[in-house]
């Protein structure tokens, strides 16, 4: 194992330490690491990330499951066309875009350059939302009704941006639940894990056959990730969560910011 391993299979323990500790945020690392360090073509890694993603929030799902915190009536509305979504963009969308998408001048959007900033652009929307003060969503919204339709059509578009970038959601799933679901945010953190496990694992087997996936790697690098999440969950009880999300917050927005002028500087 080089050094470049080793930094990687760090990079996986802070992922799931970072899931554990805040409850979310980490699989937005995992994308990054396994390109910029790991130096994964963007294909491969967002095809890696949602396995990774998907095996870490399937621990979490189950974990609020036992709990009651899943509602599996609005998981299946929600994951039903998303999961469909996410497979039909990783099985038919990514394979048909062309590795030089357009041309202006001397300079080219390629397919990898298109990945990576569409995945920075949802970095930037993660850390808006981390750092947003939180308001009573469930108060504010309470006198809305269940709109399977309005869930039905967001699903739809969570499901093709989960398959673009490989990265789970989460941030923009919660605050739909609470919105178009009418659920308290305990109940939507549940349900959200159990939709980005499914969506993730289920995007996953649409890459299955058009990419070469390197078996021995993604097992140890996911195993690593849920070492760190249960390691994050215990050092939850002694870390405050809510600072550490602010600080994470603004660590992604400028992540984000350094991605895009990467990727468009090159």
């Amino acid at each position: 194992m080089d050094i470049t391993q080793i930094i990687g299979f760090i990079g996986a323990l802070v992922v799931g330490l970072v899931l554990g500790l805040t409850g979310g945020g980490g699989s937005i690392l995992t994308v990054p690491i396994l390109v910029y360090l790991l130096m994964l073509n963007p294909v491969t890694a967002t095809a890696y990330s949602l396995f990774i993603v998907g095996v870490s929030s399937s621990f979490g799902a189950f974990k609020n499951y036992q709990k009651g915190l899943v509602d599996l009536k609005i998981a299946a509305v929600f994951a039903v066309p998303a999961f469909t979504m996410v497979y039909i963009t990783r099985k038919f969308i990514i394979p048909a875009i062309p590795d030089n998408i357009f041309q202006i001048g001397s300079f080219v959007i390629t397919k990898d350059i298109f990945i990576m900033v569409m995945f920075a652009i949802m970095m930037v929307i993660a850390s808006v939302t981390m750092l947003k003060p939180k308001k009573d969503e469930k108060k504010e919204h309470a006198h809305r009704k269940l709109s399977n339709l309005l869930i039905f059509n967001q699903a739809i578009v969570i499901g093709f941006f989960t398959g673009i970038v490989g990265a789970g959601g989460g941030f923009i799933i919660i605050p739909a639940l609470i919105i178009l679901g009418n659920l308290s945010m305990k109940k939507a953190v549940g349900t959200s894990l159990f939709i980005i496990a499914v969506n993730s694992l289920i995007g996953f087997i649409g890459d299955i056959g058009n990419i070469e996936i390197d078996w021995s790697f993604l097992l140890s690098f996911t195993a690593v990730a849920v070492v760190g999440i249960f390691l994050g969950s215990y050092l939850s009880n002694y870390i405050s969560g809510k600072k550490l999300k602010k600080g994470f917050g603004w660590f992604v927005l400028v992540m984000g910011l350094y991605i895009i002028i990467r990727e468009l500087a090159m």
